[in-house]
């Protein structure tokens, strides 16, 4: 067991699974309760068939494959876990750091959401590849209200 990790370790751990930065430093109860949580969104929205569907180019299979209402959980929880082994890894508070992780949360959702209307080029994209494509706008928008909030406080 590791006492500590560096931020892109956490960060990466925990786009491979949530909880396993958690479980690394020794969090047990933090980390597998994310494990465990992780695991039940993605059973029931039934994500890893549309994760398979999606990377077959069938992203209208995977929409219908998909149960919205219990997926609407994992973007939050994904980003929570990520922002939180971010957390474990900081030596020092880093003022506003949460703003590209809580942004990020956000526009997933809202992708996740939007995303069953979604085509570009006359492709339908998905409800896997365009919220994801939705976590970019999250990232650059929280880093730029954290620079501004930085710059003004």
């Amino acid at each position: 067991m590791k006492k500590s990790i560096t931020k892109s370790e956490g960060i990466l751990w925990s786009i491979a699974l949530p909880g396993f930065p958690q479980l690394l430093v020794g969090l047990w109860f933090k980390g597998t309760l994310f494990v465990l949580l992780e695991i039940i969104i993605n059973v029931q929205s039934n994500f890893n068939q549309a994760i398979m569907l999606s990377f077959l180019g069938e992203t209208q299979k995977a929409a219908n494959v998909i149960d919205y209402q219990w997926l609407m959980f994992y973007p939050c929880l994904y980003m929570f876990a990520m922002w939180d082994a971010y957390k474990i890894a900081l030596t020092r508070e880093e003022e506003y750091a949460y703003l590209p992780f809580v942004l990020s949360a956000y526009f997933v959702t809202a992708g996740l959401m939007l995303s069953p209307k979604v085509y570009i080029l006359g492709r339908f994209i998905g409800p896997v590849f365009f919220p994801m494509m939705c976590v970019i706008p999250g990232v650059f928008i929280g880093l730029a209200l954290r620079s501004i909030l930085l710059r003004f406080r």
